[in-house]
């Protein structure tokens, strides 16, 4: 097996201790050296001086949770660092300790056996935690949301089925006005907005309903978490706009893509980076955000060919934005999808789209372009004999003869 790595190391990282093994060859001679350091910056910073002495200047480490971050921005302008996958490398069933694992972590590094995880770049990787840590707090917005609705059902006050946003204009200010002991129908009906197109009389009845003073509390506490996580959202927001600054140019490219908002832009930006040299191909980086099917193959059978994890902040909210791309009409976005959707189904076509829309994104990215669509007609133009024949057969089966025939 070729040597890649004369002079390596390998970490096993835990959230208290890290288990370091330098790994050095001489004249065909493998020496492991192994020592445990605390993770606290004094001790990590002599673990840099201890592997600088012994020569290191490639590290491996597992991708433990969270805790593989500090110890990564603390080395990586000393050492050309590798992260791996804890499912790629594996030792032996039987023989697990942490002086095992990190000599195994080396021994593979050392044979460049390992497959790099991808590290965005640090303003890249600031620009991931503020979309991750916005769309969290939207999540948090929602469940209160939801919360309101279950508590004015217990009050049988039954709005939620006039008012289409209870976060709205017409429901805060219903809501305020229950908050604050307001219980007659007709004058909490009249505090609607004018754009709220319930019927008038089946709004007063729907707010006939039992609060009491327990209601009127949860009410308060979960319309006052919302309105701070709101106030929380606009903070993050105003901070993500300037991280974004410098990446603003890839962030409009990506605009041009049908269903792909500002917002969804900035996510798909935190997520892949802007550099698309990490991956080789487009294929590269669907495979990595799981949007194509794995292969599981053993004599000659194919067996489960479900998508793997993948990348999920990225792949849930790329196929939010395919949804939104398929009602674009005149699209090839939305012709793909309605093209795979007859033959199989709608969960698979709108992530045969949403890897369409990636693979797009890699290509604008890469080359500095903006987006050019195929077009609505595009797979009619591809194959007009097909087309053609599938009309006639269809037109047959509804009992008609049809004679084709050039046009003039």
């Amino acid at each position: 097996m070729d040597l890649l790595h004369s002079c390596c190391a390998g970490l096993d990282i835990h959230k208290d201790t890290v288990v370091a093994c330098a790994r050095t060859t001489d004249a065909d001679r493998v020496k492991h050296e192994v020592k445990t350091f605390c993770t606290t910056t004094r001790a990590l910073l002599e673990l840099a001086d201890w592997l600088t002495n012994r020569g290191c200047t490639v590290v491996a480490m597992e991708a433990t949770g969270v805790y593989w971050r500090p110890i990564w921005h603390l080395l990586e302008a000393d050492f050309e660092l590798v992260l791996a996958n804890p499912m790629h490398i594996k030792n032996v069933p039987g023989r697990k300790s942490d002086v095992n694992d990190a000599t195994w972590i080396a021994d593979l590094l050392a044979h460049g056996l390992i497959r790099a995880s991808f590290v965005p770049p640090k303003a890249i990787g600031q620009l991931r935690d503020l979309t991750r840590t916005r769309k969290q707090l939207v999540r948090e917005i929602g469940q209160h949301t939801l919360r309101l609705q279950k508590t004015l059902d217990d009050a049988n006050i039954r709005i939620t089925g006039l008012v289409t946003d209870l976060l709205g204009v017409s429901g805060r200010a219903i809501l305020r006005a229950l908050i604050g002991g307001e219980t007659d129908p007709e004058r909490l009906a009249n505090l609607r907005h004018g754009r709220l197109k319930a019927d008038h009389r089946a709004l007063v009845e729907a707010l006939r309903g039992q609060v009491t003073d327990h209601h009127r509390f949860l009410l308060k506490v979960h319309l006052s978490q919302v309105e701070a996580l709101e106030r929380t959202v606009s903070e993050v927001e105003a901070r993500l706009g300037e991280a974004l600054e410098p990446f603003r140019g890839a962030a409009d490219l990506l605009s041009t893509i049908p269903g792909v908002s500002e917002t969804m832009a900035r996510v798909i930006v935190a997520e892949i980076g802007v550099d698309m040299g990490r991956f080789p191909t487009a294929g590269h980086l669907i495979s990595w955000a799981g949007l194509c099917p794995r292969m599981d193959e053993s004599a000659g059978k194919r067996r489960s060919t479900r998508l793997r994890p993948g990348a999920p902040w990225l792949k849930t909210n790329l196929v939010q934005a395919a949804w939104a791309a398929t009602r674009t009409k005149g699209t090839y976005l939305r012709a793909q999808f309605v093209r795979l959707k007859a033959r199989r189904g709608p969960r698979k076509a709108i992530i045969a789209v949403a890897a369409s829309m990636l693979t797009a994104a890699y290509h604008m990215l890469k080359n500095g372009v903006a987006y050019r669509d195929l077009g609505g007609d595009h797979f009619d133009r591809l194959d007009q004999e097909r087309v053609k024949q599938r009309l006639v057969k269809r037109l047959e089966g509804l009992g008609l003869e049809v004679t084709v025939r050039p046009a003039a």
